[in-house]
Formats: C-alpha cells, sequence, structure tokens
C-alpha cells in the first residue's frame, strides 16, 4: 500500500510537467498561426512537445550519469557540530570521521562479538609490563602511509599535496587531546598516559607567561612544552604509549578517531582565516573515503580516496584493507563471503542528503532514492510482520537488518536521598526493590518500542564481555504481590507513609517534558502507584535537570548509556563511586557507593578477559541486583531497512560506519527505481485533447472571420 501511495506522488509530478508544456504552448499559438497548414502543424507540434515532456519529466534527484555508478546514497536530519577527531563524539560525525580518518587497530567487520585488528598498524600492539605498575603500548605504523591529496600540504613547499604519516603525526592527536584550548570529551581517559596531565599543565603555565608562546603554531607550541612524557617515537614508524597505571581498555580508543594521526599542517592551514575554512569543518585525514563535498545545509559526499593504503597497496592484503576472509554460517547464508579477500572500499562514492522530516525520508526510500532508512513509527504495522518482514516488503526486495545496540536504558535513584537512599538502609533498599519488581519492560517495549528491544537484567547489554543471556535479576521479573509485600517490610504498607499517614510520596524529575516522554515516564508512575507509591513527575528543561543533577536536588530520573567501546568496564563504571554526580561531577548520577563493589570494579577494569575477570563481574552484578541504584529497563533493538541491490550489510552496534564494505547492484536499482517510479502518462493526455478542443473552435472561428 505505501508504494502505491508513493507512485501516486510521481503522477502528479508527470501530469504538472504536462500543464506547463500546454501553457506555453497556448501562449504563442494564435499569433503563430497564418493558415491551415499551420494549423495543422502547430497542433502536431504542441502534440510532440507533451510527449516529449512525458519522457523527460522524472522525480529522480540524482543525476543520469550516476545511474550505473557504484553510489550508496543515504541521508542525514542535522549536520555535526564539528568534524574535528579531537572533539568529535556524536553519530552524526562519527558517519564522517569514522571513514575519513583511519586508525591504528580496526574492530573485524564479520567477527561477533567484536574483536580488534590490525589498521594503519601492522600487528597489535606489544604489551610491555613496566615496573611501578607501568604499563607501554608500542605500535609499529605500515610504511608508505599517505594522507589524502590537501592545499594545507603546501606549507612544505609550493605544489605539495600530500606526504607520508609517521608516528609523529599520532602523537601530535594525543597531544591535542591534552591542550586545555581543545577541549577534549575523552581527556580524561588519556591522562592514563605517563605526564598527559602535566603537559596540560605545562601548556597553560606557559601561554599565560608569554603572549608570544600562544602565537606559536599548535605542533611548534607542543614541541616547546615539552611533549607528554609517556608518548616517545624510538623511529620514525615507531611509538611507544606508557600509562602510569594499568588500563587495558586504552587499546580500544586506539580503534577511535581521537587517535587518528592528524598532520601539523592541517591545524596550522584551516584556521578558518583568509578565506580558509575550519578544521573541524575540512577534515584532513587517511582514511578509504575523502570529504570531496560538504555542504551542511543539504549534502555531502564522501569519494574514494586514491591515497589509502588499500587502495595504493592491494598486494599487501592488509587485514582492514580487505573483505574479512573469516565469517560464521550466517555470513555464508547471506553471501557476504563470496567477496573474501576483495580489497576494499568496493564503492566509488557514498551521497549524503539532508531530510529533515522522517515521513518524507521514507517515501524516498520506497521510492528507491535511499538504499537504507529506519522503520518509522507510522509505517511499523505495515512493514514489520512478526519477526520479519511483511510480504508486501519482501516482494520488494527489501531486507531487514536487526542488532541489539551496546546500550543500556534504566531508571536512577539517588543514593543520597533520606528516603529512596543510602542513610535509610534495610527500608530503603527494599523501597528500591519493591519499585523495580512494579516495572514490566516488556510491557514497555511492546506499548512505547513497537517490542523492539531486550528487557535488561543488567548493565551489561548483549554482545559485551560478561553478559550471560541465562541470567535472570531477581528484582527484574515483574511481581506486584511480592513487591507489596516488600513494601510492607519497609514499613509502608499498602504504600502509606507512617510518618505522615498518606501515601508515600516521591518525585521523577525528568527532561523529556514532550507529549510522547511524559506518556513514557507516567507508564513507570502507574507502575508504582499498584504499591500505593504515589510518585510526582516534574518536568524541566535538559539545562535545569542536570542542575539538579548537580546539586544533588532530585530522587528518581532516567537516563541511557551507549558504549564507547565492547567492554564491561564501560558500563560498570557508571557505577564506581569515583565516577560519583555529586562528589566528583562524574556519570554516577544515582552516587552509588558500595566498597566491595569499588575494590571489585578496580581489579576488573585493570584485568584481560578470563575467569578471573568474570567471577568479579559476577559478583559486582549481584552487588547492584541487591542493591538495586538502578532500575535496569532494555536495550534497544536498532531495525534498518535495506533495498536488495546493497550488499554486504552487517551492523556492528557501534556508531563505527562500514561504507567501504558496502557493495552497490546499479543495474537492480536502475531497474527497480524504474518500475516503481513509472510515470502514468493519461492525465497528461487528457490535458492534451482537453487544450486542442479549446484551441480548434477558437482557430475556426479566426479563419471563418477573415473569409
Amino acid at each position: 500500500m505505501k508504494h502505491e501511495q508513493m507512485s501516486g506522488g510521481h503522477r502528479a509530478v508527470n501530469a504538472g510537467c504536462a500543464k506547463t508544456t500546454l501553457r506555453r504552448a497556448q501562449g504563442g499559438v494564435l499569433s503563430a498561426i497564418r493558415g491551415p497548414s499551420d494549423f495543422a502543424s502547430c497542433l502536431l507540434g504542441i502534440g510532440l512537445a507533451i510527449i516529449f515532456s512525458l519522457s523527460a519529466c522524472s522525480n529522480d534527484p540524482y543525476p543520469p550519469e550516476d545511474g550505473e555508478a557504484k553510489v550508496l546514497y543515504s541521508s542525514f536530519d542535522a549536520a555535526p557540530r564539528t568534524l574535528d577527531p579531537a572533539t568529535a563524539y556524536t553519530t552524526k560525525a562519527h558517519s564522517v570521521t569514522g571513514v575519513v580518518y583511519d586508525t591504528l587497530l580496526k574492530y573485524h567487520f564479520l567477527k561477533r562479538p567484536l574483536e580488534l585488528m590490525p589498521g594503519l598498524a601492522v600487528d597489535l600492539p606489544l604489551v610491555t609490563p613496566l615496573e611501578g605498575g607501568r604499563t607501554r603500548y608500542r605500535f609499529t605504523l605500515r610504511e608508505d602511509l599517505l594522507f589524502a591529496d590537501d592545499d594545507c600540504f603546501e606549507l612544505n613547499g609550493e605544489g605539495r599535496r600530500t606526504r607520508e604519516i609517521v608516528s609523529a603525526d599520532i602523537a601530535f592527536q594525543l597531544m591535542r587531546l591534552a591542550d586545555p584550548l581543545i577541549g577534549s570529551p575523552v581527556a580524561e581517559t588519556f591522562a592514563n598516559i605517563d605526564g598527559f596531565v602535566e603537559f596540560a599543565a605545562a601548556l597553560e603555565a606557559y601561554r599565560e607567561e608569554d603572549p608570544a608562546f600562544a602565537d606559536l603554531a599548535a605542533h611548534e607550541q607542543y614541541a616547546a612544552a615539552g611533549g607528554v612524557r609517556g608518548i616517545e617515537m624510538p623511529s620514525r614508524y615507531v611509538l611507544d604509549i606508557t600509562l602510569h597505571r594499568a588500563y587495558p581498555q586504552i587499546k580500544y580508543w586506539f580503534a577511535m578517531e581521537f587517535t587518528t594521526p592528524v598532520p601539523w599542517e592541517a591545524i596550522a592551514y584551516y584556521t578558518g582565516q583568509d578565506g580558509r575554512p575550519r578544521f573541524d569543518d575540512h577534515p584532513v585525514g587517511a582514511g578509504p573515503f575523502v570529504l570531496s563535498e560538504y555542504d551542511k545545509q543539504s549534502r555531502y559526499v564522501l569519494s574514494k580516496n586514491p591515497n589509502w593504503y588499500g587502495v595504493r597497496h592491494p598486494e599487501w592484503k592488509a587485514p582492514a584493507a580487505i573483505f574479512p576472509t573469516e565469517g560464521d554460517e550466517e555470513d555464508r547464508r547471506s553471501g557476504r563471503m563470496a567477496y573474501a579477500g576483495r580489497s576494499l572500499p568496493l564503492i566509488d562514492r557514498v551521497v549524503v542528503v539532508r531530510e529533515k522530516e522522517s515521513i518524507p525520508r521514507f517515501n524516498k526510500f520506497l521510492q528507491g532514492y535511499y538504499d537504507a532508512s529506519g522503520v518509522i513509527k507510522e509505517s511499523f504495522d505495515s512493514v514489520i510482520q512478526g519477526d520479519g518482514l511483511s510480504a508486501e516488503m519482501e516482494g520488494l526486495g527489501m531486507r531487514l537488518g536487526k542488532a541489539v545496540s551496546p546500550d543500556v536504558f534504566y531508571i536512577g535513584f539517588n543514593m543520597n536521598d533520606e528516603v529512596v537512599g543510602r542513610s535509610n538502609g534495610e527500608s530503603s533498599r527494599k523501597i528500591r526493590q519493591a519499585m523495580s519488581l512494579a516495572v514490566d519492560s516488556e510491557e514497555f517495549l511492546r506499548i512505547f518500542q513497537n517490542g523492539r528491544g531486550v528487557p535488561a537484567q543488567s548493565p551489561l547489554p548483549p554482545g559485551i564481555y560478561g553478559y550471560e543471556s541465562g541470567y535472570e535479576n531477581t528484582f527484574r521479573r515483574p511481581n506486584i504481590e511480592r513487591a507489596k509485600e516488600l513494601m510492607t517490610e519497609a514499613g509502608y504498607q499498602n504504600g502509606i507513609d507512617p510518618t505522615t499517614g498518606e501515601a508515600l510520596t516521591l518525585t521523577f524529575d525528568t527532561s523529556s517534558t514532550s507529549t510522547a516522554g511524559l506518556n513514557q515516564v507516567r507508564f513507570y508512575t502507574n507502575a508504582w502507584r499498584q504499591l500505593g507509591i504515589d510518585v510526582q513527575i516534574d518536568g524541566t528543561t535538559y539545562n535545569q535537570f542536570q542542575e539538579k543533577l548537580r546539586q544533588g536536588d532530585y530522587q528518581i530520573f532516567q537516563f541511557g548509556w551507549v558504549a564507547d567501546y565492547p567492554d564491561p568496564e564501560n558500563f560498570l563504571f557508571l557505577l564506581w563511586s569515583k565516577m560519583g554526580k555529586s562528589d566528583f561531577g562524574g556519570p554516577n548520577a544515582t552516587n552509588f557507593s558500595d566498597a566491595r563493589f569499588d575494590e571489585l570494579f578496580v581489579s576488573m577494569k585493570a584485568r584481560d578477559n578470563g575467569p578471573q575477570r568474570i567471577a568479579e563481574i559476577e559478583e559486582m552484578l549481584s552487588i547492584l541486583e541487591r542493591e538495586r541504584p538502578w532500575i535496569e529497563l532494555f536495550h534497544r533493538e536498532d531495525y534498518s531497512l535495506y533495498q536488495g541491490w546493497v550488499k554486504n550489510v552487517k551492523p556492528m552496534g557501534l556508531s563505527i560506519p562500514t561504507y567501504q564494505y558496502r557493495d552497490i547492484d546499479p543495474t537492480s536499482r536502475s531497474d527497480k527505481r524504474k518500475a516503481w517510479n513509472e510515470p502514468v502518462q493519461w492525465p497528461a493526455y487528457l490535458l492534451l485533447l482537453a487544450g486542442v478542443m479549446v484551441i480548434v473552435p477558437g482557430v475556426l472561428t479566426y479563419f471563418k472571420e477573415r473569409q
């Protein structure tokens, strides 16, 4: 049915073209006719013009010459604020920076759980324990790596378009992360590097003491400040990173654009002065694509980078430059393994067009003008049937991609609060346990998410080390009767506060004040009303909500967290006391603090995966299950639609674009677009007939009067 609606819209486009042609023909017809023979010729001309217009009119937004090209078409609703890899920290930004920049390490495209492999580095880092609990990570770069061609390299001499990538380029970017003027959101993570914090302080001091120092180019300032003690370059292609404490998760950060090589020339050249853009709008990287066109208000284009090592050196068969040769049974069934060993990227360009509204975006996908789409709420029931696609969508050759996102959404309690927090001891714990038993995540997902999602049993989502599919949290299986018993044990029988003789009253703070957002919060408050608890909703702006969190003036709230990297540390640190919101300004908004949990966390985060780490994770989860600082809600399940002509779709979960692995069958796309957007010409022929009926009587009268 949806496809038919789109065809109808296209009919209107063609009819409009015919009307325009007819009006132009009518405008000059009488002045052009000089006799009966001219009259016949004119009618023939009008007819031919309209017939020509019918074949020429189209609502295809792309140039005809791209019809057989391997171009991937996508859309965006708003441009990223920045493309600077030191500060870009959003999915929107990563859709660009993730393929324009390259990294020392990459994730294997097909393996699940995600597994690291070499990227710009020859191999995974060599890890060496040092005295005093320090650890050194040694990376060896591939030789003959080049940056993408760019004007900035003329700083090295007229006509220079690129240069080789060396270890100093990664060291330069790491120092940018420490630079207080950059304000990188991940500076705290890289403070694990020996001397990182001291370098940042030295930069600030030099700039305050000497205005001339602040006028130097960034790379000159960094050199004058002495660099970072824990970042060394033993040779042109070797980079040593020394951590002053154990932090095995550092390896994941070398698969993120924060640690990409950045040329000092780009920072010195793209300052926003003399007509040049700022660096945060003009990336200069070493990835498989270059940003060849960038208009924040309309579209951007990613084109294959001829300088990328996978293009220049296919003979290397580098792991991140070829389609993987290892996959599972599903990869074989889907046909992905037919690409094993092929050089990347498989497509030439990615064209991304701005589309602000979801419904027009989805309609254009149905017309074949976008290659992928989410499933909008308005069309969910007609697109999804049961656990798969509807027969109509399958008949159009479309495919459904489903992936559980590495995230968790939860309700949190402020553990500093006098009623629901730690100070009230066992009584408050039982209140939190009871409120957890009252919330039905499956029902929430059914009502608000079209059933998309996995009910959460702990902070760890599927695909993260330590997640156990068979684990059931005692307090996450809805049980109203047991919840009422717990309320009685807590001293609040039927939800009555013994100090007031009335219902226990609590407050739920939220910045989601839209109708949809408030309806979701009411789902929770209605559940708690079954226990006799009266939870009031306090809706505020996002900034006011954040201020309440900073001041500790709240009781209950809802948050979500999306993984930066696939490790349990990246979720469990949200409940580490050193991350407490009130005391340290960290992301632990519950202010949860448990001495045994902290001890286990510090030990677990310093370990590699293995039996002892699993045992520590299990004990940490048991503490959270009992204490209930969170009511774990769900992990999102993302549904994506792909056209049948798009090959090799396998979502990674993390915000990592995989354009280089995609392939396109342009012939199939062209055929489907024509079939789905075939113009209906009878309205135009009807207009032509009507026009002739209007013109003929007038012309006959004209000739009769002349006689």
